[in-house]
């Protein structure tokens, strides 16, 4: 399958944006609290798909938590406990770019856990999920698919671009040679917690455009019937001509940018 290009990926995309706006308004005029989980190899492309389902939307609403390894302190804490704080309220759409799934991932592939906090997670995270989704927040997971040439390729470009190479820890430098602990640390984590109330979403990424349509045509799919009338909004007049701004005293405005 040939890979979607850019101009026909944003006609694709077109459509689909308008009804990401709808969602919004729905999650908003109803009150619900929508929570989407992006999980995947290195590379795959979850900054991408979460970039373009919040672009259009209001970041007041719409909120990405990426977080940073944990603290000292978060380290003695349950271990949910520092994403509980970054649930969506009444209205909100939250989307996790990697979430508590790092501990059945990079944790135990690369050692940052003991096997009983490993086992522990696997046991207690459908329980997590099911007071979540019992408590009416509306959750969605997906795992983003790559194969490993694919992210290779994706390596080599992000080290060849001065503006991707921030996207290369020496983590994910380290993770290269252990592609097979991932695969069997992911499976041992689908298997764990896919979940009737909670299920995980696997979604072709290898073409990133594509994978991003796929994607998106699914959340909005799987979410329930979003028709709510749009109250069209009218301006009120001015009441006089149009003004232009004006700046006294002596602050002033930088020169416009020069085009050559």
């Amino acid at each position: 399958m040939e890979p979607l290009k850019r101009k026909r990926y944003a006609e694709l995309f077109a459509p689909m944006q308008g009804e990401l706006l709808r969602m919004a308004r729905w999650v908003e005029n109803t009150g619900q609290r929508l929570l989407i989980v992006f999980e995947g190899r290195d590379t795959a492309g979850k900054g991408g798909v979460i970039g373009d389902i919040a672009r259009t939307l209001n970041p007041r609403q719409c909120r990405t938590v990426a977080l940073a390894k944990p603290t000292e302190r978060e380290t003695t804490q349950w271990y949910f406990q520092r994403y509980l704080a970054h649930l969506p309220g009444a209205g909100e759409i939250v989307l996790f770019d990697r979430s508590w799934y790092n501990r059945a991932g990079v944790e135990k592939v690369m050692g940052f856990c003991s096997d009983a906090q490993y086992h522990a997670f696997l046991a207690q995270t459908p329980v997590f999920e099911k007071l979540l989704t019992d408590d009416g927040i509306v959750l969605c997971k997906y795992w983003l698919c790559v194969d490993q040439a694919q992210q290779e390729q994706r390596f080599a470009e992000r080290a060849a671009d001065a503006l991707k190479r921030w996207k290369l820890s020496p983590i994910d430098l380290k993770a290269r040679t252990h592609y097979d602990d991932y695969g069997r640390a992911r499976d041992a984590m689908l298997e764990a917690t896919h979940t009737k109330n909670a299920p995980w979403t696997l979604v072709d990424f290898n073409d990133q455009k594509r994978g991003r349509l796929s994607l998106i045509r699914h959340l909005l799919d799987a979410l329930p019937e979003m028709k709510l009338a749009e109250a069209a909004i009218e301006l009120p007049a001015l009441g006089h001509a149009p003004k232009r701004e004006h700046f006294r005293g002596p602050v002033k405005p930088i020169r416009p940018f020069q085009i050559d």
